[in-house]
């Protein structure tokens, strides 16, 4: 199932995206620069090892990991976490721990409809406000 996720993503909708990243403490203007950009998102699954590489034109992340294995993780918006994926019910999820004291975590589900949508819902746990992103499979 893994396969379906491997490609090249881009964002074309968001539902929500700016009080999700309000509910995680993301300031006004890194709020309008995350409204107003496009993002990408590439999966690569090699065996055990998985990357996923967002890119954007303000801002590019890299998440290497294992199923199971907790990471250490900067988010786009610079905040320093743990993060945690598992794959459930053909969903590849992702827990996001803040580490600092008063921060927010994430649940983080995407799944793929069809062979060319991916659906991203990011729910912050603590305050359970969500946004959904959908990225549509393309070629570079």
């Amino acid at each position: 199932m893994a396969e379906k996720f491997v490609g090249h993503w881009k964002l074309e909708k968001s539902d929500n995206f700016d009080e999700y990243m309000k509910s995680m403490g993301v300031n006004v203007i890194l709020r309008k620069v995350g409204n107003s950009i496009t993002n990408y998102e590439e999966i690569r699954v090699d065996g055990d090892n998985w990357e996923i590489y967002i890119t954007s034109t303000f801002k590019n992340q890299t998440l290497k990991f294992k199923l199971g294995e907790e990471i250490d993780e900067t988010t786009m918006d610079g905040r320093k976490c743990k993060s945690t994926f598992t794959f459930e019910d053909n969903k590849l999820i992702q827990i996001q721990k803040g580490i600092k004291s008063g921060e927010c975590d994430s649940h983080m589900a995407r799944h793929i409809e069809g062979d060319d949508t991916l659906i991203c819902t990011f729910r912050n746990i603590q305050k359970d406000i969500a946004t959904v992103r959908t990225f549509k499979r393309y070629t570079p």
